[in-house]
């Protein structure tokens, strides 16, 4: 690659990197409506958003950050069995993917990863709370080898502090290549060994060092669904736990919950932002811009294989021009506050105040995806193994696009896409407000220290709405 192509990669990059939640189909709907009115109107509603706070008195904004509701005691959860289930899910489908249909839009693997779990689990993980922490499918056969297996009194290894968050940073990256930049990500036999093999380092990880650190910190998912959960209104364990062993299910405020996190770690805050630059460059790599940067004729696309070094190296440089931008967005705004001391531990303060912004993409980047697709898996849920059966009684029906075809229910659409993305916003400015608020104790301190991060946040905006309705190929 030419080194002025290299650099205006980078520039863009640097400048453009937005979040928006991948998926490996090619087969999404580009939306082409007027947009001029919904960027402008998106990007001054974050901004205001913004002003606003700078009208509210701490005490109110703590206050709000702090705010509970009891809603019901939860029962004591039968986890092994959950997971048992979920795990036994999963070894159907590895075996639908070896065995079942080659095409992927009849094959229920790639259909359940990317669109039912990678789409769909995600967004009910920041609705509902922490449902991966019982629907793991690793956690059940982990249990059952540790008790067969393991030696009376023989305790797992130490997880090593140095190691911190690594793996899962590692673990991701692997995921985000196969994901976006393997010429074959949707096929099932591929996917199938894939998460075979996925599987088996899990339990060789769990094995060594033990089930609650591997997944606290080194199996990407579980590391990546916890901080997601996090966003959710509905927080488990905030309450003691009552003498029958039920915990407290209460209601707070979106996001709340990641005010008390404090700072991350090193490891820890390269993952979020990891996740942020993964999902950014799977939106921008399909985009005429990205494209038009190496010399690509968007209308001429060649095809993942042809892209594999290229986008190998878009994916690295929009993770580095990710980390360099919120940087410097935090360490100017502690400069200005006159606490740049402070600077290191606000980089793990402020970064999971950004997943809002995630999670805003992900719904309204895949929305058409989830409404179309979803279809599609459910009908492949009728004949899992392509061996003619009927289970579900969906056998000569098909999935029904035609709301792509009428004008008010694609308006709808993209009414909903862009109110995704402002509120995404919209939450993020408070929550780092909320973070500000907590570490540097003033309305003024915070707002001073949060100026470029909002400037940041409000570019966001502006450019997720444009990368909804911009032309993409493949």
């Amino acid at each position: 690659m030419p080194p002025i192509v290299a650099g205006l990669s980078a520039l863009a990059l640097a400048c453009h990197t937005v979040p928006a939640w991948a998926h490996t189909s090619d087969r999404a709907f580009v939306m082409l409506l007027p947009t001029g009115y919904y960027n402008v109107g998106g990007t001054f509603a974050v901004l205001a958003s913004f002003l606003v706070l700078a009208l509210i008195p701490a005490t109110q904004i703590r206050r709000l950050a702090m705010a509970r509701v009891v809603l019901f005691e939860l029962p004591v959860v039968p986890t092994t069995a959950i997971s048992g289930a979920s795990f036994a899910i999963l070894v159907i489908l590895v075996a639908a993917g070896w065995f079942g249909a080659t095409d992927p839009l009849a094959n229920p693997l790639p259909l359940t990863v990317w669109t039912l779990w990678w789409v769909g689990f995600t967004i009910a993980q920041a609705v509902f709370g922490h449902l991966w922490a019982a629907l793991n499918p690793w956690l059940a056969p982990y249990r059952l080898l540790r008790r067969l297996f393991a030696t009376p009194g023989k305790r797992p290894l130490a997880y090593p502090d140095w190691l911190g968050h690594w793996p899962a940073v590692i673990g991701f990256a692997a995921f985000a290549w196969f994901e976006l930049i393997d010429p074959a990500p949707d096929n099932a036999a591929r996917l199938a060994t894939v998460a075979t093999l996925y599987t088996l380092a899990t339990l060789a990880g769990m094995w060594l060092f033990g089930e609650r650190d591997w997944l606290a910190q080194a199996e990407c998912f579980s590391v990546f669904f916890g901080f997601v959960a996090r966003l959710s209104p509905l927080q488990v364990g905030d309450v003691e736990a009552e003498p029958s062993g039920r915990r407290m299910v209460v209601l707070r405020w979106p996001g709340a919950a990641l005010v008390q996190i404090g700072a991350l770690p090193v490891s820890a805050t390269l993952f979020v932002l990891l996740t942020l630059a993964t999902v950014s460059f799977d939106g921008l790599s399909k985009t005429f811009l990205w494209l038009s940067l190496g010399g690509i004729n968007p209308l001429e696309f060649p095809g993942r294989s042809a892209m594999i070094e290229r986008n190998t190296f878009g994916l690295i440089a929009g993770w580095v021009a990710l980390a360099a931008v919120f940087a410097l967005a935090v360490v100017l705004g502690a400069a200005h506050a006159g606490r740049g001391s402070e600077a290191r531990s606000d980089l793990g303060a402020f970064a999971l105040t950004i997943l809002p912004i995630s999670l805003g993409y992900h719904l309204a980047h895949y929305l058409t995806t989830l409404l179309v697709n979803g279809q599609y898996a459910v009908r492949s849920f009728n004949d899992p193994f392509a061996l003619g059966w009927n289970l579900l009684g969906l056998s000569g029906r098909h999935p029904h696009v035609s709301f792509l075809a009428d004008y008010h229910a694609v308006a709808a659409i993209w009414a909903a896409q862009a109110a995704s993305v402002v509120l995404g916003h919209v939450l993020a400015i408070l929550l780092a407000h909320m973070v500000a608020i907590e570490r540097y104790g003033t309305t003024r301190g915070a707002l001073i220290s949060q100026l470029p991060l909002a400037v940041l946040m409000i570019v966001y905006t502006w450019f997720g709405l444009w990368l909804l309705a911009t032309p993409t190929a493949g």
